[in-house]
Parts: C-alpha cells; structure tokens; sequence
C-alpha cells in the first residue's frame, strides 16, 4: 500500500498537482468539516441548533452562528466549544461571549410555548432554524444541522448526528440557543417561582411534574404535550405540510432584554433586524 509521502512525490515527478483533500480528517477537531467546506469553496458554513425542544414549558430558542477564520481548538478567541449540554453553566457564559463578540454572524430565534401549541413542535422547529439562518448578517455558503434534515433552507445543508459534537459552528448555535433559553427561563422563574423553572428551565424533572400537579398548567406550558394536557383538556394542532414544514408561519420582532435580537413567531411578519 503505498503512503501519503509515496503518492505526493509520485504526482510532484508527474507534474500533476496534488487534489484538494474533501475528506474530514478524524483527529482534526471541531473545525474538520467547515474546513473542507470552506476548501470546496462553500464558506462561510453556518451552524444550526436549538435548546428547549424537549421542555413541557417555556420556549423553544433556536440560533444560527457563523464562524470566522477558527482561532485554536479551544474555542472562538479562545473559549471552550462542545455540546452545550456538556459544558458548565458558567463555561457556557463565557463561550456565549466570546461566540456573539467574535462570530462572522449570530442570530437568535424564540418561539413561544403558544405558538408550538398552535403549529406543533416539529413545525415551529423547522421554520425557527430557517428564519436563524435567514437572519445571519453574513450570506453562508453551506449550513449544517444538528440530527434532522431542514426542508427549505436558502443553502446548501447537511444534517449530522450529534452535530453539536463535531463542528465547530453547530456547537457555538447550541451554546447561544442554550445560554439563551436559560436567561429566558430564569426571567420566567420569577414570573412563576412556584414552578421552579431556574432549577430544571421547563423540562420535566420530579419536581417540576409535582408543582404541575399542584397549581396546574402556567400560561407559558405547552399544553400539546401530554403531561400538561391531561392536567388542561386537549389542544388541537395545525396540520403539518407533506415535508413537516408549515405553509406560512409569521415572525414578528420583539426586544426582549437579551444581548442581541430576539424574533419570536406571532401574529404577522415584521423587519428582520441583527443581534448585537
């Protein structure tokens, strides 16, 4: 078999420039893939991922991050990348600042319990992640999704098993969807202490069932989901289209006392603006 050294002296003796290698290198980091993107001429590559799917209560956030030139494998300007879920809350605080100083472009997208009750989860998840990628200030040449296919996006895309543990700008969408939500749900918590949503941000952990059994569905649970519903009388969804995307689902804009934007899907469409 020959090697790697063997092959390049033999196209070097042949005069033949050596190809661009397409492959992701195992071993090269979080960056392997936008590298090859960015090699085949489709950068910059944006990351796609959302926090809170999982919730009974509160929003789903969804954000879309396009990483600059990579600064080490540490992370943007230093700061530690990985799945959001692996990371400290305090490691994730710092990541989150260092992505949205440092990123190409961020953009955040928060879409109510409500509105999942009215369009289904799948439904308002899809159009969430194509409305954060719509929204970035810079044009991607290739996106990249966390575990499902995305009908509809302006790109090209590819969608990775556990994406938000093996590219760079998936991981830095999971963090920003991540401190996000979890700021989103702190403000909730006192709103609703009874509930506890600092501690266990809506998903549905002993002691958040035990509150939902004593003081019943808050305005913010989503009543579409079956440990809220039983508790609330049924809730009846908007019919999906044939790829699970909706016809017509209408963003507006809202400020909200984030760092950045926050869009949130209500009655209309409004201007798209840039979280900074």
């Amino acid at each position: 078999m020959q090697t790697a050294a063997v092959r390049a002296s033999g196209f070097a003796a042949a005069g033949i420039r050596r190809p661009v290698g397409y492959t992701p290198r195992r071993g090269s980091g979080l960056t392997s893939y936008e590298r090859v993107l960015v090699r085949a001429g489709l950068g910059p590559v944006a990351g796609i991922d959302e926090a809170g799917r999982g919730a009974c209560a509160g929003p789903l956030v969804v954000a879309a991050v396009a990483l600059d030139r990579w600064r080490g494998d540490s992370g943007a300007g230093g700061a530690e990348l990985a799945d959001s879920k692996a990371l400290t809350a305090p490691a994730r605080e710092a990541a989150y600042q260092q992505i949205t100083q440092l990123a190409l472009a961020w953009h955040v997208v928060v879409i109510s319990s409500a509105d999942i009750d009215r369009y289904g989860l799948h439904v308002c998840n899809i159009a969430g992640m194509r409305r954060a990628l719509a929204g970035l200030a810079a044009s991607p040449g290739y996106a990249l999704t966390d575990g499902f296919p995305v009908p509809g996006l302006a790109v090209p895309a590819l969608a990775m098993w556990k994406g938000d543990q093996v590219a760079a700008c998936v991981a830095a969408a999971s963090i920003v969807a991540k401190v996000t939500r979890d700021r989103l749900m702190r403000t909730l918590h006192a709103q609703y202490p009874e509930y506890g949503f600092a501690r266990h941000k809506g998903y549905s952990t002993v002691g958040h069932m035990a509150a939902l059994a004593q003081y019943g569905p808050s305005a913010v649970h989503r009543r579409s989901f079956v440990n809220v519903s039983r508790l609330d009388g049924p809730v009846s969804l908007s019919r999906e289209l044939a790829d699970g995307s909706p016809a017509h689902v209408p963003f507006a804009v809202r400020g909200d006392g984030h760092d950045g934007l926050i869009v949130e899907v209500v009655a209309g469409f409004g201007p798209s603006k840039e979280g900074t």
